[in-house]
């Protein structure tokens, strides 16, 4: 079982990249969306309940009562490899909150399912299909059901795969390319980025951002130009755009620590949001007012790990669960829960925090 577990432990490590917490000041303009309560004053966040589930993934939210999951499917066979015999396939489920009724998305008789993310405007889904090897991604249409594979000419097959916008699928590809992939099967090798050990691929209002294995550095590339630019971002490993495409949370090693940083399009940084020895889980709030970070850090009571929320708005965090690591995160429509999902090298354990956040009048 040992490859099996590190195998599902790399698939959710996929999600995250874990976090540390140092409040940084805030020197360009924050871009919050049509957040209601966003009227100035001063920011609170505390947590009123927790709902655990058990032996489960929380992947995405279809809307305030579902939940994109997987779990073990025990209407299967068990695997028939031997490190996995001892488990039933993983397949995806909606699951209903309101109801606790699960309903079977995706199986696959052979293969675990998971690994997925729901389009901006939850009609497309990106999943993975694994058991020991590289997962192979697919593209499902969840009105029609109708599916395809992220694979063959002209890309050989996706190395990564996520959103860039309602419609379109950015990656890295076997082939040693970029690609862009359409929710209607079309798919286009970007040979203008064929870099060997392409790492991250993302893209925001047609530039694409990429760097590799070998030189971690972080370019960018307008989709309607044809020279790249270095941002002058040295040793990046992770780059979350934000809803609306308009700025970005960047990761960067520097020696032990990690740092979460928000910059704009063009690579400034606008912000620091955390810093420590591992960082991860970093999810936007859907009107990109709060984000989300796991942490690890060092401290003189020894190491911490922790899950965080900083708000834009008041640039600060705020810890809102203790003894959280290598753990995924996804917002509700609302930002009033956040879902997390942890790995303890044994199975999967996933939990669903419901926040209250209110601008207090200042006196």
């Amino acid at each position: 079982m040992k490859n099996a577990k590190k195998t599902i432990a790399m698939l959710i490590a996929s999600f995250s990249v874990l976090t540390a917490c140092q409040s940084g000041g805030q020197e360009g303009k924050i871009t919050v969306v049509d957040d209601p309560r966003s009227q100035g004053g001063e920011p609170a966040i505390t947590v009123e309940t927790v709902d655990p589930y058990e032996n489960m993934e929380i992947h995405d939210w279809l809307d305030e009562e579902t939940v994109l999951v997987s779990k073990e499917n025990e209407s299967l066979n068990k695997l028939s490899l031997a490190e996995l015999s001892d488990s039933y396939p993983r397949s995806l489920y909606w699951y209903h909150l309101d109801t606790k009724q699960y309903e079977l998305l995706v199986e696959r008789e052979k293969a675990n399912v998971g690994g997925a993310s729901l389009s901006p405007d939850k009609k497309h889904l990106i999943y993975q299909e694994y058991t020991l090897g590289d997962p192979s991604f697919h593209v499902m249409n969840l009105d029609t059901k109708a599916t395809f594979d992220l694979s063959g000419e002209p890309i050989a097959g996706a190395v990564s795969a996520k959103w860039a916008d309602d419609e379109t699928i950015i990656g890295a590809a076997y082939s040693g390319t970029a690609y862009t992939a359409k929710v209607t099967g079309e798919i286009t090798a970007l040979d203008r980025i064929s870099e060997e050990g392409l790492f991250i691929v993302s893209q925001m209002n047609g530039i694409l951002y990429y760097n590799t294995n070998a030189d971690p550095s972080l370019r960018s590339l307008d989709l309607a130009k044809t020279e790249s630019d270095d941002l002058g971002l040295d040793n990046v490993s992770g780059v979350f755009p934000s809803p609306d495409g308009k700025q970005m949370l960047v990761m960067q090693h520097n020696g032990s620590r990690i740092g979460l940083k928000l910059c704009d399009t063009a690579g400034k940084v606008t912000a620091a949001i955390a810093e420590g020895t591992e960082l991860g889980g970093v999810s936007w709030s859907p009107d990109q007012r709060l984000i989300a970070y796991t942490l690890k850090d060092d401290s003189s009571s020894g190491a911490v790990n922790a899950l965080y929320v900083y708000d834009l708005l008041a640039g600060e965090s705020t810890r809102i669960a203790v003894n959280i690591a290598h753990a995924a995160t996804a917002w509700s429509p609302s930002a009033d829960a956040l879902a997390y999902t942890e790995w303890n090298g044994e199975e999967s354990t996933a939990s669903i925090v419901h926040l209250n956040y209110s601008l207090q009048k200042e006196e």
